[in-house]
Parts: structure tokens; C-alpha cells; sequence
């Protein structure tokens, strides 16, 4: 075994060494506080109970501590976990409200890449959007509103899109115009939750 010692060692044992001495100093025997307590005209009998009061004391005083550190634990660990969420859902809306229309038109079913502006009784027209911005690896609750010339809303059509692969997105919704339908300029409005994303105008002839 080797007794050699660093310097830095030897610094650390004569620290320690200096705080036993200086702690056994301050430490009284039984015998000498009996004495102090006659001294102080107090009954030395008691000196048993009193050790067992103070020993108690400081073992609730240690558990107070620890109850008190645990329960600040908890709290800051509640604290950081509602912010966490406060900022996971301030982010979440952030990323909605940058969704936006970057292209509309109604075409019928089939599509010829052009933008219908009227159509004839009885058809099945389909409003196509392309958005942007849109929130990727997510779904975008949206909602499709048919309006009739006297601006009621005759068809309303709620839907979730499939999980969104690119930020450039195209959804769209269909409705038929029946026979029966009033003629006139009808319109038909996409919104997701109370934000319009676009609209468009169609004479229903």
C-alpha cells in the first residue's frame, strides 16, 4: 500500500482533522451538562428527556426539509410541464395560422384543370384548393359551406384531410346542385375552425 500523500492530500487531511478536533471541542459530556444545568437551578433528571425532544425535533426538522424539497420538486416539475405544453400548443397554433389559400376553383367531377364559373341544372361540381403552409406529418379539420343564392347555407360538409406529406396541399369537397336548386350566383366558402381560408362564386343556371 502506498502511504505517500500529494500535497493537495495533505491539505485536506489537515482540514478535516482541524473540524473533528474543533467539533468534538464544541461536543459536552453528560456529566458536564448535569453540571450546568444544577448551575442553572434546573433539575438534571430531565436531561434524558429533554436529548430524546431535541432529537425528535431534529428529525422532524430533516423530514420537514425533505417534504419541503420534494413538494418544490413537484411544483417545478408541474411549472415546466404546463409551460412545455403552453409552448407545444402556442407553436401548434402558430403553425395553423400560417395555413392559407394559394389557389381555388370549382371544376365538375372531371376534372379539365380549368375554373367553372357556370354550370346547368342537375350537376355534381367539386371546389378544389391547393393550401399552403399546411402543417406537415398533421390533419386539418376543415369545413366546406354551399351557399344559395339567398346566401343559406344549403349544404354544410365537415372533414379531416389525410396526414399532410408536403407543405403545398390540395383538398377539396363536392356537392351536387340538384334540379330543384334556385338559380342564380350560389358560393361556397372553405373554413378551418372560424378563420376563411377562401371562397368562390358560381352561377347555378
Amino acid at each position: 500500500m502506498n502511504n505517500r500523500l500529494t500535497q493537495e492530500q495533505l491539505r485536506k487531511i489537515v482540514a478535516e482533522v482541524g473540524e473533528l478536533d474543533l467539533r468534538r471541542q464544541q461536543e459536552l459530556e453528560a456529566n458536564q451538562v448535569r453540571e450546568i444545568l444544577m448551575e442553572l437551578d434546573l433539575p438534571p433528571e430531565l436531561l434524558e428527556d429533554a436529548m430524546v425532544q431535541l432529537r425528535r425535533r431534529e428529525a422532524l426538522a430533516v423530514q420537514e426539509r425533505r417534504q419541503r424539497w420534494i413538494a418544490g420538486s413537484a411544483l417545478a416539475c408541474l411549472i415546466i410541464a404546463i409551460a412545455g405544453t403552453g409552448f407545444w400548443m402556442w407553436q401548434g397554433q402558430q403553425s395553423l395560422n400560417r395555413v392559407a389559400a394559394q389557389q381555388d376553383r370549382i371544376t365538375l367531377v372531371q376534372d379539365d384543370g380549368g375554373n367553372l364559373e357556370a354550370v346547368t341544372r342537375p350537376a355534381e361540381v367539386v371546389y378544389r384548393v391547393t393550401l399552403r403552409d399546411a402543417p406537415v406529418d398533421k390533419t386539418l379539420s376543415l369545413r366546406c359551406d354551399w351557399l344559395d343564392p339567398g346566401g343559406q347555407v344549403v349544404k354544410q360538409v365537415q372533414y379531416e384531410t389525410r396526414t399532410i406529406t408536403t407543405a403545398v396541399w390540395d383538398t377539396r369537397c363536392r356537392y351536387i346542385i340538384g334540379a330543384e336548386a334556385v338559380p342564380g350566383n350560389w358560393m361556397v366558402k372553405l373554413w378551418m375552425g372560424n378563420r376563411l381560408l377562401s371562397d368562390a362564386t358560381l352561377e347555378v343556371k
